[in-house]
């Protein structure tokens, strides 16, 4: 979708509120799994209880992606985005002053909400204040932000809980949100809007399609095969309804004008291997170094922090080269080399040294890295500007879906698995996750082949 022209001022604050949407969105879907054993005692409720503290909240932001996305396309990207961060902040404060578990759920299903509204368009803000030209440079910051996230949320929420309680977690997003928000609605551009009324329908099944396919796999990782069988096929028949109410739609909610796009949809499902891959990794790796190796939990968060570091050097130089070179090759390339880092990993010998440790993750960041900016430019640019919120909310969905997947996957194997060889398991897993992620994305380097062949 196109906007006014926006000064380096304006383009510089509006990414400064994406890269802290992003960045507040993802240390809290983190920060809560720390402070589970403390709320739980202050509330006085079960570890059981407690533990949909973090589920509703990424069952919310799940479901509410493809939706936020629609009514962008609908009201535009400045309200819907700022709509989200005000929801934000509002409900992180809710979070705070919870008194019960109940209220304490319910704020972080509205948190939810509001963090989907800022996932779902990141890219689309990002793509609406930058030339095409500098698009590389944009999106190898979204990439730092989103390392950046992913690296420090364990250890902030620590040093939070350290010197304060728990509800300190979330008080703290209120000032920044704040600030953000006001920023953010004095230098973002007013977007175009195309009118048309709210999809319930299409909202009601995707609710059902993403939210019962997720508890689905979670109860298939808990080992729960009945429950799993009939949530994973409710989940199946609520998409097939989806797409049945979509696919005459003009403007549909799942986007399968795009998604007929061959080139976005191999970036796509590339984009879910690689979420899928990673989070095996994530998860998986504290076990092995403190159940197996027997390292101390600040050991271990220094023998993990290479792999988000080495993202964050090789994003923007993958960004750099994507405007020279094929970004297919380029994710093609970063995905063959975290491949060979997770296989690096699995392979390890019995007492390595942290030297071995650390040259493997700094392997799987740089191949992350290069795959993540390029794919991100290929999935916001394949389709027209116009779709640009609809595209931005697909590749928040393929991130969700990538993490879900490999989240359950990693019960799964554990429960499968007997004595300590499930951590290594999932590293095999993560390797062949990335390997089809780089099979997924070569492809496209002949879909690009034939399209320049057709003339378009």
């Amino acid at each position: 979708m196109t906007s006014p022209p926006v000064s380096d001022t304006q383009r510089r604050l509006v990414m400064l509120c994406a890269v802290l949407g992003i960045v507040l969105g993802g240390l809290d879907g983190a920060i809560a799994n720390i402070a589970l054993p403390t709320i739980a005692r202050d509330l006085h409720c079960s570890e059981t209880q407690t533990v949909w503290v973090v589920n509703v909240y990424h069952l919310a932001v799940a479901v509410s992606l493809l939706p936020a996305a629609a009514l962008a396309d609908s009201l535009g990207l400045k309200r819907v985005y700022g709509f989200g961060m005000a929801l934000f902040t509002a409900a992180s404060l809710a979070c705070a002053l919870s008194g019960s578990l109940g209220v304490l759920i319910g704020a972080r299903v509205v948190q939810g909400l509001g963090t989907a509204c800022m996932a779902a368009l990141s890219g689309a803000l990002v793509r609406s204040v930058y030339a095409r030209t500098q698009l590389h440079q944009a999106f190898a910051i979204v990439a730092l932000a989103v390392a950046i996230s992913a690296a420090i949320g364990p250890t902030l929420a620590a040093a939070v809980l350290a010197v304060a309680p728990w509800p300190w977690l979330f008080l703290i997003n209120v000032p920044i949100g704040i600030i953000a928000v006001a920023l953010f609605l004095r230098a973002a551009p007013t977007s175009p809007r195309a009118p048309f009324s709210f999809d319930w329908a299409g909202t009601l099944l995707n609710v059902g399609a993403l939210g019962l396919s997720i508890l689905g796999v979670d109860a298939l990782g808990q080992k729960e095969t009945g429950l799993a069988t009939f949530e994973i096929g409710a989940g199946l028949l609520c998409t097939l309804l989806l797409y049945g109410q979509q696919k005459n739609l003009k403007m549909p909610m799942l986007p399968l004008d795009l998604l007929a796009i061959p080139l976005f949809s191999l970036s796509i499902l590339t984009s879910i291997c690689a979420y899928a891959a990673q989070i095996l990794a994530y998860v998986a790796l504290p076990f092995l170094f403190q159940t197996v190796m027997h390292l101390s939990a600040v050991t271990t968060g220094l023998l993990v922090t290479p792999w988000p570091v080495l993202v964050a050097v090789a994003a923007p130089f993958a960004g750099r080269l994507a405007t020279r070179h094929p970004a297919s090759i380029l994710s093609s390339v970063g995905l063959a080399i975290l491949a060979g880092g997770l296989a690096a990993l699995s392979l390890m010998p019995a007492q390595p040294t942290f030297g071995d440790i650390c040259w493997r993750m700094a392997l799987c960041g740089i191949g992350f890295g290069f795959y993540q900016t390029p794919n991100n430019l290929t999935v916001m640019t394949s389709g027209p500007a116009t779709r640009s919120g609809a595209a931005s909310g697909m590749m928040a969905v393929a991130r969700t879906l990538g993490w879900a997947l490999g989240s359950a996957l990693v019960a799964l194997v554990f429960g499968l698995s007997q004595g300590s060889g499930g951590a290594v398991h999932c590293l095999e897993l993560a390797t062949g996750f990335a390997l089809l992620g780089t099979a997924l994305s070569v492809s496209r380097r002949a879909v690009r082949r034939e399209e320049g062949r057709l003339g378009r």
